[in-house]
């Protein structure tokens, strides 16, 4: 079972998206969410995995069909569709840090995204090389029947933007976040788990706009039951969730004080199964999520496909 949790987690530790995909799309005061890719550390969020080298690619859709106004009304129907490839190197060394163990990841994500109105018809679309994030620091505790990590990253703006344009796939601004992680073990035998991963995020200003987005919380969480399927397979199934919201306003030249106050929210759940192959030290895995009463954001589902191989 400890490769698969391990494997999982490397999955979903690198996977931070283009903030320019949902944080500004369409206009400039148009803040839709935070850069956080929701549900992706929503299982084994608290593992740290063997030390060594472990690449993984995850594939992303999002799929939107409506807009939802600041107390969860209907504003129009539409499309918003982002799809991403995401790849990370994560490095898990073999020294202790304050009793921890030490780790760091690069991701280098490529995205596509299109965004479009039934009123107005098409509005944005553009694809190419995103915002890339880097977590320099992930510390990893273990007990007997519990994990915990504690995590600093970074998202740099190196997609494309400019203000404007109609085919960003960036930010145009950093973020700095704060992120923990846990995993409690039910049972004896590890196979029943409840997880629970939160995440702050910290954005600075907008290159070119003078915009500074409200900052961000975001968590994800899951219950999951190990299912063995042979001598090297086994099957971890569960239901999981993600909820997100903006605490701060967000600010800036040209921003009413009713833009500024429309903080959103994003509510979903849904279902992941992993599955992992320990002797080959590859994982595969598939989360799938519905949102569910959003208030100033576009609502619709996420599904996420990942592979990983450890070396």
């Amino acid at each position: 079972m400890e490769h698969l949790v391990g494997r999982a987690w490397i999955i979903a530790v690198g996977a931070l998206t283009t903030a320019g995909t949902f944080a500004l799309c369409g206009n400039a005061w148009a803040q839709n969410r935070g850069v956080y890719p929701l549900g992706m550390n929503a299982t084994n969020s608290g593992v740290t995995p063997a030390p060594g080298f472990t690449y993984s690619n995850l594939f992303i859709l999002y799929a939107r069909d409506k807009s939802k106004g600041a107390d969860g009304e209907l504003l129009t129907t539409g499309s918003n569709s982002v799809l991403m490839d995401m790849n990370s190197l994560i490095w898990v060394s073999r020294k202790k840090i304050l009793g921890a163990t030490y780790s760091a990841s690069a991701t280098i994500p490529f995205a596509n995204n299109s965004l479009s109105s039934n009123a107005t018809g098409a509005i944005s679309g553009g694809g190419g090389l995103a915002d890339s994030y880097y977590q320099p620091v992930i510390l990893g505790w273990r007990t007997e029947r519990a994990g915990i990590r504690a995590i600093y990253g970074f998202l740099a703006p190196t997609g494309r933007f400019e203000f404007g344009a109609d085919d960003n796939v960036g930010s145009g601004y950093w973020t700095h976040v704060l992120a923990s992680g846990q995993t409690v073990y039910l049972t004896q035998d590890k196979r029943t788990a409840i997880s629970a991963f939160q995440m702050y995020e910290w954005h600075t200003t907008q290159e070119g706009t003078g915009i500074h987005p409200g900052q961000t919380l975001s968590l994800d969480y899951s219950v999951t039951r190990m299912l063995p399927l042979g001598q090297d397979m086994t099957l971890q199934v569960g239901v999981v969730g993600y909820e997100q919201r903006q605490t701060t306003n967000k600010s800036g030249p040209g921003i009413t004080q009713d833009q500024a106050e429309a903080r959103y929210a994003v509510n979903a759940l849904g279902f992941a199964g992993n599955l992992s192959l320990p002797e080959r030290r590859v994982t595969l895995g598939l989360k799938y999520y519905k949102e569910f009463s959003n208030r100033s954001t576009f609502q619709g589902y996420a599904l996420q496909i990942s592979g990983s191989v450890a070396f």
